[in-house]
């Protein structure tokens, strides 16, 4: 007997209740004489992905018979129209009606808070077991194909994430962008293009982002209609709701390899050199600090964690971020994550909250995910203190608009100081400016490694060590150019060869060097 069968409700959907001592009979849900499920199995329902809860039994009672017959009768049949062309992304109106069927059946037959307490690979075993009951009990013909599709599809309502299971599985797929109900992108090789996958409704794509979110304790509703959250491969996650998003709800997903990206396969992709990737490593281990700068979907946090892959295993690492994507190897590696208000307004924990309290936790490194706000003066303070090591990510163009951008995170932090001391503490801090980019092909290429040198008066000096120029399109639309050394001995080379890190002359010399790792 499978664990599952222990908690399934026995009874036949249209077997008369046996009622016990308290009128109701154990282990079931009391249905009222309309036939219609009762409020709590609704909300159930509703809860796993499915049907839209009905009115309460005191409105479904006061209907007369005739006006509950024609109730009845709009309800899609089996083999019937489906009321909405597009619904489970499935193509086919007849498979999308029956798949509602099933999982109306499937949840009257389980017992949903014990299901909660079994182990998930046990209870998709038996869930489907339980849905294959179904369908042969149907008798509806189908094809192999049809009844797996149908039975994977139920399967992932109740368990997973609904239509986003299979894009979710696709290891080719970078981004999913749900723009409404029926319009789902995806992004491949740096390429949208529009998928076939659909949702029933605008509520039943809300019901896939709550369930989402709940995973990692955040919510959202019409009083708090934005959200960021993380999928449990890591996955970054925001999703926007009513009233906010004015044509239904909208959902981002940035997804993360299951096996992260080491500095070798971004040499392969031609993101950097060799000649790049052995001095970032030096960089690295070298206790430099060390900015990610970049804009949205250039590859920072990709970047941050193949940078993050040459810090020593006997060093203590603590990380910082609003929503959890790192994925750091080393054994010895602390992450927290910011905390949004409750519905009362508290319990809010900011990223500058985290960076303060790090400094008590006894970190070797800090590592901030991105830096937003008034977090960027502790950060700063935390690299002047002792924290060297430090990396962090921030979103602006070039080098130099990294710079002012720290400037006015400065400010943020509500600390009114003049713009020569703010500036003495960005020198004194950053060490090492990455400048990453999106290409207008898809591809990611750091643009620029540039050295904070000092000051020189009340303004930061740069020096750029390695850049990428692009030179045009070839005819497939891919950007060509080549990266290049500008022929500058960085200042932070003494530090370097105190780590042990040494370089020929040569190594530094003005030069055109290509993307192509193995020419």
């Amino acid at each position: 007997m499978g664990m599952l069968d222990r908690i399934q409700d026995r009874r036949r959907p249209e077997s008369p209740a046996s009622p016990d001592s308290n009128g109701a009979r154990v282990g079931q849900v009391e249905k009222p004489a309309t036939g219609e499920v009762t409020g709590k199995v609704a909300r159930a329902l509703a809860q796993a992905g499915g049907q839209k809860a009905p009115a309460a039994d005191s409105a479904a009672s006061s209907k007369s018979a005739p006006e509950r017959q024609a109730t009845t009768s709009r309800k899609p049949a089996l083999t019937g129209q489906s009321t909405d062309p597009a619904a489970a992304g499935s193509g086919s109106a007849a498979n999308a009606a029956l798949k509602l069927r099933l999982h109306t059946d499937l949840i009257k037959r389980l017992d949903l808070a014990a299901v909660g307490k079994v182990e998930q690979s046990v209870v998709g075993e038996e869930i489907r077991g339980i849905i294959a009951e179904l369908l042969d009990g149907y008798g509806v013909p189908l094809s192999r194909t049809d009844r797996q599709r149908v039975l994977d599809e139920t399967a992932s309502e109740v368990l997973g994430f609904g239509p986003l299971d299979e894009l979710i599985r696709d290891p080719t797929v970078s981004d999913i962008l749900v723009n409404s109900a029926s319009k789902v992108y995806v992004e491949r090789a740096g390429k949208l293009s529009l998928t076939g996958v659909r949702f029933r409704d605008d509520e039943h794509l809300v019901q896939i982002i709550d369930r989402i979110v709940s995973q990692v304790g955040r919510r959202i509703d019409s009083s708090s209609p934005m959200v960021d959250a993380r999928l449990p491969d890591g996955s970054r996650v925001n999703a926007v709701i009513p009233p906010v998003a004015l044509d239904g709800p909208s959902l981002s997903i940035r997804r993360f390899s299951e096996d992260p990206y080491k500095i070798d396969d971004l040499v392969s992709f031609g993101s950097m050199t060799a000649e790049m990737a052995a001095f970032l490593e030096a960089v690295v281990c070298s206790r430099l600090n060390v900015i990610v700068s970049g804009g949205t979907g250039s590859g920072k946090t990709t970047l941050l964690n193949c940078l993050s892959s040459f810090i020593p295993e006997d060093e203590r690492v603590v990380t910082i971020e609003d929503a959890a994507e790192l994925q750091l190897q080393q054994p010895h590696v602390v992450r927290l994550e910011t905390r949004p208000a409750n519905l009362e307004g508290k319990g809010q924990v900011t990223a500058r909250d985290l960076v303060r309290n790090t400094l008590r936790m006894r970190p070797d490194r800090i590592v901030v995910g991105e830096v937003r706000g008034g977090e960027a003066l502790d950060m700063l303070q935390a690299m002047n203190t002792g924290h060297d090591g430090s990396i962090t990510t921030l979103h602006a163009n070039t080098p130099r608009d990294c710079l002012t951008r720290l400037e006015m995170m400065i400010l943020m932090a509500g600390v009114e100081l003049p713009v020569k001391a703010m500036r003495q503490q960005i020198s004194s801090a950053v060490d090492l400016v990455v400048q990453q980019a999106r290409m207008r092909d898809g591809s990611r290429k750091i643009t620029r490694i540039t050295e904070v040198v000092g000051m020189e008066g009340d303004v930061v000096t740069t020096q750029d060590i390695f850049g990428y120029v692009v030179t045009g399109l070839d005819d497939d639309g891919k950007v060509e150019g080549h990266f290049n050394c500008d022929g500058i001995r960085p200042r932070c080379i003494d530090k370097l060869e105190a780590f042990g890190y040494s370089f020929e002359p040569e190594f530094f010399a003005s030069r055109k060097m290509s993307c192509n790792p193995s020419s």
